[in-house]
């Protein structure tokens, strides 16, 4: 039995990981394989939340399954699964949606912005599903979960579950808590500085994509927004600058004042120019095993069956007690 605390996160297969993605969340996973026991799921069953094309669905599974391992993440280690497969998030979605109460799935601000830009496709998914998020998590008896600011509420929402269901048979899930590593960049958009890389942007130029050739990254580095001020510095004043210097510093792990230093008296252009093959250089393995992967596709249905098993065996194990105390009759 290991005694290892448990750690799951999970992403939706919704087109390509950005840089962004990788600096704030996959680089700083890889660093917590040999220390905690890890899930990672590829998140399919919510991505249907909004309509997908399903050969676009099918594709875009594996395309973020490569990238998670081509990012440094050891299927022997870590336990790598796409949620489609594991029947038990539903089941135990069902159970969780039967006490979740509708005032508290009103509040989610999420849940807000999507009806606003989802009103011709406003269905029951887009409004439940933090509950299959807080069956994510629970399902595995979950300790830490890698979260944003952006998802501390549903957070909040599966805490609140795991009480209440422990407070009303007797304990079952362990009430897990958000977990913030020390490292780990907010990466902002080329474009717009001062709003998040996001691969949803309209412009092409405001994100880098993991799988990005490097004239494409160049391009984009290149086009990214500074200001008039003419200095290599850090300051909110020079939000697009400021960006730049902290991409340069998570990808070369030297600190910001050595940056700064090291472009005193020197233009953007030359600095522009660094950061480019800075981030060409540190995504080059990456870009090459991911494309690698994506060719071997049984070594990845390997993966995929592995991880769904493995997976499946504690999932297995936490729903066996959750219908035996809510009252369900066993085969």
């Amino acid at each position: 039995m290991s005694e290892k605390k448990v750690i799951f996160s999970g992403a939706q297969p919704s087109g390509k990981m950005t840089l962004g993605n990788y600096l704030g969340a996959i680089k700083n996973w890889t660093l917590l394989q040999d220390e905690y026991e890890c899930y990672y799921g590829v998140v399919d069953l919510h991505a249907i939340t909004v309509p997908q094309e399903a050969k676009t669905l099918r594709a875009n599974t594996m395309e973020l399954l490569a990238q998670y391992i081509a990012c440094g993440l050891d299927p022997e280690k870590n336990t790598i699964f796409i949620q489609s497969h594991v029947k038990e998030h539903l089941e135990l979605m069902w159970v969780l949606n039967s006490m979740t109460y509708m005032g508290e799935l009103n509040r989610m601000t999420q849940f807000k912005d999507k009806s606003q830009k989802n009103e011709a496709n406003l269905n029951a998914g887009l409004f439940t599903y933090p509950v299959l998020m807080a069956a994510d998590i629970l399902l595995y008896q979950t300790d830490l979960v890698p979260v944003g600011e952006d998802q501390r509420q549903h957070l909040e929402l599966a805490r609140d579950l795991a009480n209440r269901f422990n407070n009303r048979y007797s304990p079952t899930f362990v009430v897990p808590e958000g977990y913030t590593p020390k490292e780990g960049a907010r990466v902002m958009s080329l474009q717009e500085p001062t709003k998040k890389m996001s691969k949803s942007d309209a412009d092409e130029n405001a994100f880098i994509l993991l799988a990005d050739d490097a004239d494409t990254i160049r391009r984009k580095i290149k086009k990214s927004v500074t200001d008039s001020v003419g200095v290599v510095n850090y300051s909110d004043e020079q939000p697009g600058l400021k960006n730049l210097i902290d991409i340069y510093s998570n990808l070369e792990e030297k600190s910001v004042d050595e940056i700064v230093a090291m472009y005193e008296g020197k233009g953007y252009g030359d600095f522009k120019a660094d950061v480019a093959e800075v981030v060409v250089e540190s995504l080059r393995p990456i870009r090459e095993k991911y494309i690698y992967l994506l060719d071997n596709k049984d070594y990845l249905k390997e993966i995929y069956t592995m991880g769904a098993e493995k997976a499946q065996r504690k999932a297995v194990k936490t729903l066996r007690k959750v219908y035996k105390k809510v009252g369900f009759t066993s085969l």
